[in-house]
């Protein structure tokens, strides 16, 4: 491939730099960066990565980072990307954990976290939104995402274990609709 090493590691340089609240909050900067300005993967891709990447341990951001560094350029390119992805939360997190000791009980500061929880929530609705649409798309995976959200939120059941279980539904959805088009 024809991908940049550099391409990567800004690309990933600004995901990671710009996206705050976490995995879910990244898949914007990740449609922006990935699928329509650097045209690595489809929106589809993107998605099956990063279901990949929860779903593997490790942070979410990291894992689908290596991943499409991978797809692109190899082992060096995982490399690449990864290090795209953590050197800004490096240099900013240890800034502020160095500040953040001094300042934290000064009403200026927790507002400011409250406002930033917000946001985030927002950000990761937008991320449920766009997941939302293009998996939940018939009767088979709306039930699915139901009978999830119920043994998740409802039965407290770990997500480790709804994943496993949504992968067996999803085999078994698979093969029922494989037979019926035969």
């Amino acid at each position: 491939m024809n991908t940049r090493l550099i391409d990567l590691y800004i690309a990933f340089l600004k995901i990671g730099g710009l996206t705050f609240g976490g995995g879910y909050a990244m898949l914007p900067m990740l449609q922006r960066e990935v699928i329509d300005k650097h045209g690595w993967a489809t929106l589809e891709e993107v998605l099956d990565i990063y279901a990949i990447g929860q779903c593997t341990p490790g942070i979410i951001a990291v894992n689908t980072a290596t991943m499409i560094g991978y797809r692109q350029r190899g082992v060096i390119g995982a490399i690449v990307a990864t290090l795209g992805e953590v050197t800004p939360s490096v240099v900013i997190i240890t800034a502020l954990a160095s500040l953040l000791v001094r300042v934290q009980d000064l009403v200026l500061v927790q507002r400011a976290f409250a406002g930033i929880r917000i946001a985030v929530c927002a950000l990761i609705v937008q991320s449920i939104l766009t997941l939302a649409k293009k998996s939940v798309v018939d009767i088979p995976t709306t039930l699915l995402f139901l009978v999830s959200v119920a043994l998740t939120l409802g039965f407290g059941l770990s997500p480790i274990a709804v994943i496993i279980l949504a992968i067996g539904l999803g085999i078994g959805v698979g093969r029922f609709r494989e037979r019926g088009t035969r």
